[in-house]
């Protein structure tokens, strides 16, 4: 790896994006909403895909009311079907030319759920939901030179452990952190895994992960929720107080998005304590993130459980 010269990278650093097509999950609120704002006011048409009808609106005026070119996608990435809606809508309006994915959207340590396709709710929404995505897409990203796909993953990968013979907790014990872990750590090997094999069949798409170190965003605040938990709803808000901004949490995933000086492959975060909150720069991951026959075994266990084809394959 490059040493890594200490620089304030900040949003003023992206260059003109005019002319290029950008694909946001979970872009109603939070670090979704914002990568859509600055895309757009940077001069992308921006596709913002959300699953609420109606939230997703909200956003799209938002950022239409700042003089972005915008539009709204509807997406459930916990419904395999409406993944591949999604992925036929958005083949159709940009022509089979998207330059940017940004697989952002995700829930956080909630209870034990099932998505429409009967997979483990954090797995199949964070992980499965992308996967399929981003591959029904590859034809879209094909044909623009130097597209991107960035994946978000969280430091809560770290913790994560994968049991590719359980992956949806159907034998094992659930517990919804570790189950939040395991899809992050699955982000993260599968844009390490997609990254190998473009590179290895000669595409020209470009696959990096990012985290956003510890932001303030509704994620906490829902899973709180979820829990039907008053201490969890407590902390939730004692941890958001020590968070940062959305605008400053986004940075890294911006950053793998449109800096030239991005590396295929890497992973980005905060260069503050533990990754927690600062500006972009390489970060750490754990050591089952490097793991590459574990991240091919998860790309065809994806393929299996999907009915996806990989691309590439």
């Amino acid at each position: 790896m490059p040493k890594w010269t200490p620089r304030k990278w900040d949003s003023a650093d992206i260059p003109d994006q005019s002319g290029r097509t950008a694909l946001v999950t979970g872009a109603n609120s939070g670090l979704g909403l914002r990568t859509a704002e600055v895309l757009a006011g940077k001069g992308a048409r921006v596709l913002l895909a959300c699953r609420s009808a109606e939230r997703g609106q909200r956003a799209l005026e938002r950022v239409l009311a700042t003089g972005g070119n915008a539009e709204l996608v509807s997406l459930d990435l916990a419904d395999l079907s409406s993944v591949r809606t999604a992925a036929d809508t958005v083949r159709e309006r940009t022509g089979d030319a998207l330059d940017v994915l940004v697989n952002n959207a995700g829930v956080m340590a909630v209870p034990l759920g099932r998505t429409a396709d009967g997979f483990e709710r954090q797995f199949g929404t964070n992980h499965l939901g992308h996967a399929a995505l981003t591959w029904l897409l590859m034809p879209a990203l094909r044909t623009r030179p130097g597209a991107r796909v960035v994946t978000v993953s969280s430091l809560a990968h770290q913790a994560g452990r994968i049991d590719l013979a359980d992956p949806n907790f159907e034998v094992r014990r659930y517990t919804a952190w570790g189950a939040y872990g395991q899809s992050k750590l699955a982000n993260l090997l599968f844009a390490r895994e997609l990254d190998r094999r473009t590179r290895t069949a000669g595409v020209d798409v470009t696959s990096v992960a990012a985290h956003p170190g510890l932001t303030s965003t509704e994620l906490s605040a829902t899973m709180a929720r979820a829990q039907g938990n008053p201490l969890l709803g407590l902390g939730a808000r004692v941890t958001d107080f020590f968070s940062q901004s959305v605008e400053t949490g986004v940075l890294p995933q911006l950053y793998a998005a449109t800096s030239p000086d991005v590396r295929a492959g890497a992973y980005y975060g905060p260069d503050g304590f533990r990754e927690m909150r600062g500006h972009p720069a390489p970060a750490a991951s754990s050591t089952a993130a490097q793991d590459e026959l574990a991240a091919s075994r998860l790309w065809d266990l994806t393929a299996k459980l999907t009915g996806v084809t990989p691309d590439p394959s």
